[in-house]
């Protein structure tokens, strides 16, 4: 079945649009959880134990990189560019093996792994549909 170039244009400038949106949602998302760590870090957050000085090592560690990372990546999703969804999928994985793998120290896993899963998700299966539409096809 052939499609005439003006419907199959139309669906790739929908598929385009739809991931802009993703990306710009989860990039301001990205942004906002990266102001969380910043707010837990300096103090601001009212439970106890959200100080840095007060946290333990791993806590730390995570939680310092987690506040550079994540408005990093968001500034990358926002303007679209391909770094950003590498550091989405750094900071997935490293929450994963936060959750998952040293979950004595740092908890079961929270919202924020299942927005990582769907987002990613998502933008993964908008990316392998933008690839299917622009395949060349034969007649």
């Amino acid at each position: 079945m052939k499609t005439s170039p003006a419907s199959n244009e139309g669906a790739r400038r929908l598929v385009r649009l739809a991931i802009l949106l993703v990306l710009r949602l989860s990039g301001l998302v990205l942004f906002g959880i990266g102001l969380l760590y910043w707010v837990r870090l300096v103090g601001i957050y009212p439970e106890p134990g959200w100080r840095f000085d007060l946290m333990s090592v791993p806590w730390r560690v995570a939680a310092s990189t987690l506040a550079v990372l994540c408005p990093v990546a968001g500034v990358g999703l926002w303007l679209a560019v391909s770094w950003g969804g590498v550091v989405w999928v750094l900071i997935a994985v490293l929450q994963a093996g936060m959750h998952f793998v040293l979950a004595r120290d740092f908890g079961p896993p929270g919202i924020e792994l299942a927005f990582h899963a769907g987002g990613l998700t998502l933008f993964a299966a908008l990316r392998a549909l933008r690839w299917w539409i622009s395949r060349p096809r034969k007649a």
